[in-house]
């Protein structure tokens, strides 16, 4: 049984124009993944928020402080939260409004659909 292939060969070259590098999309790819953890995803919606000092953090999501500084660390090597040190406190805060907008993207597209 043979298999029938439209012609596709001008659609083919006109995605190849402007595809995006692979290592950028590997960049890509490691950006949604520092995503993917629901401790992180808690941390974005409160400094979505609030610029907040790890201990705040930590009665907000209900987590331990070594578990949620690790986290940060998770997502600051991601440059989705950036630190700021006021004396010996460091708060955190994202990065930019990128952020907040794949986070609120992500739940609107599970809220609505």
């Amino acid at each position: 049984m043979s298999q029938e292939c439209c012609d596709h060969s001008k659609e083919v070259e006109k995605v190849k124009k402007v595809l995006i590098c692979d290592e950028t999309l590997y960049d890509v790819a490691e950006l949604f993944k520092a995503f993917a953890d629901t401790t992180r995803i808690k941390i974005i919606a409160v400094l979505k928020e609030e610029e907040l000092c790890v201990g705040a953090i930590s009665e907000l999501i209900n987590v331990s402080q070594s578990a949620v500084s690790h986290q940060l660390r998770v997502l600051k090597n991601s440059k989705i939260v950036k630190p700021r040190r006021v004396g010996k406190q460091m708060f955190y805060s994202l990065d930019d409004e990128h952020i907040k907008k794949i986070y609120d993207m992500g739940l609107e597209h599970i809220i609505k659909g």
